[in-house]
């Protein structure tokens, strides 16, 4: 079969991507952006399309030639930076899913949200919801599948926030938070499988949930457990409100990070449904998260990754904030220190606004790490005006380096710093 997958280098549709592959499948892979992931992920052609911007049928009908299947799985968790729910889960689908009515693509499998259906509580469920309505409107053979938290040996979002909760020594409290049915990520892919036979039922919709409903202290215990560490002492819960206002906050600078207003929102309902109708369709036997767990023991691999995952945050924060308090001094408190430097170093009439041009210069980086479209530029400039840094330093004043405070000394952990956030900046 020919299978068109919107979204195929995202947590699911990655993995859907490389099994449908590995069958034997032409897959053709529609993604916003593809990057390294098109060398890492094998199909047969690459499709360079936003889906929340390719909201007319016409944007979707060239690339439907030919194709037998059509399986969505985009999804955006909040409005912010690049991201618009709306857009993202209703118009660019209902493009999608009209052009393949028209083209004659009767297999549709489109990936929802556990309680989509339900009363919405955020603009997430909202559009997902209206996203649905809009598949099952049209003269096709669709499928809904509702998943609730899907992990996997990969991680990203919630599963990725889970064993990064699961390394603290310490877990705040989630207040309110509803109970989750774990679902592991092969069982999600094999039900693609299972729906793409031509004698699968159609016009379905099932809720896709693991066997035991887990309190979110329980999911992050199991990992911890996973992971060899110890139990941890649950704390007051006053840390989460901050944690999604910098949350939010990080979502409208374009990063994408699990916690949010919109998770604190859902996570008051959890993801909990049954899970019969699929069980009995499909076959599927879901294990529960401690069974899956289990049959693949933690590398140390996974324990590097649950230590830095948090740390990742707090390094680019703080190498952001860095670089804006260097600005600042210059500016500011050290503008007459930094002065004298370049008048000594023979700068002469340029020493004052040598100054300015260096404290400009670590604005310009600050404002682009923290602007996540920006930020691996933003780091590689960084290193280019350490190392201006140093060479100019050496040249003008060789004095610096006898200096017992060390300010040439201080820039080579700085410059390791920045190596390590661009080593771990990628997402998935």
């Amino acid at each position: 079969m020919r299978i068109l997958i919107a979204g195929a280098t995202g947590f699911i549709g990655s993995a859907v991507s490389a099994r449908l592959k590995a069958e034997g499948h032409e897959v053709w892979a529609v993604a916003r952006r593809t990057g390294p992931m098109a060398r890492r992920l094998l199909v047969d052609r690459w499709i360079p399309l936003d889906v929340g911007r390719a909201t007319t049928p016409e944007a979707w009908r060239p690339h439907l030639e030919g194709v037998d299947a059509v399986i969505n799985c985009v999804g955006a968790l909040q409005d912010g930076g690049a991201d618009s729910t709306k857009a993202v889960h209703l118009e660019g689908p209902a493009a999608l899913f009209a052009a393949c009515e028209a083209a004659g693509v009767r297999r549709v499998i489109h990936f929802s949200a556990m309680g989509a259906d339900k009363a919405g509580l955020s603009a997430f469920s909202d559009t997902k919801r209206q996203g649905e309505e809009a598949l099952t409107r049209l003269d096709l053979d669709w499928v809904i599948l509702r998943p609730s938290v899907v992990v996997g040996r990969s991680a990203y979002g919630g599963s990725a926030l889970f064993r990064g909760l699961a390394a603290l020594p310490f877990l705040p409290r989630a207040e309110k938070a509803g109970q989750l049915q774990i679902v592991q990520l092969d069982e999600v892919v094999e039900t693609v499988v299972f729906f793409l036979n031509s004698k699968a039922p159609a016009n379905v919709a099932l809720e896709i949930a693991g066997p035991e409903r887990l309190s979110f202290e329980e999911v992050v215990a199991a990992y911890r457990r996973w992971l060899g560490y110890p139990p941890a002492k649950i704390v007051a819960g006053w840390a989460t409100g901050l944690m999604y206002r910098l949350g939010d906050l990080a979502g409208a600078l374009g990063w994408r990070p699990p916690i949010r207003s919109n998770a604190r929102r859902e996570m008051v309902r959890g993801a909990v449904g049954d899970n019969s109708d699929w069980v009995k369709l499909t076959g599927i036997r879901p294990r529960s998260l401690s069974a899956a767990l289990a049959a693949e023991p933690a590398s140390v691999q996974e324990r590097w990754f649950s230590r830095l995952y948090l740390l990742k945050a707090l390094a680019l924060a703080t190498f952001a904030a860095f670089w804006l308090m260097t600005a600042v001094v210059s500016i500011g408190p050290g503008f007459g220190r930094g002065k004298a430097l370049m008048l000594e170093g023979g700068a002469g009439p340029l020493a004052g606004p040598s100054v300015w041009a260096g404290a400009l210069a670590d604005l310009v980086v600050f404002a682009g790490i923290a602007y996540r479209p920006t930020t691996r530029l933003a780091l590689w400039a960084a290193i280019g005006l350490s190392v201006f840094y140093i060479v100019a330093g050496s040249l003008l004043l060789p004095r610096l380096w006898a200096d017992p405070l060390g300010p040439m000394m201080k820039v080579w952990p700085i410059l390791a710093l920045n190596l390590v956030c661009l080593a771990i900046l990628d997402d998935r």
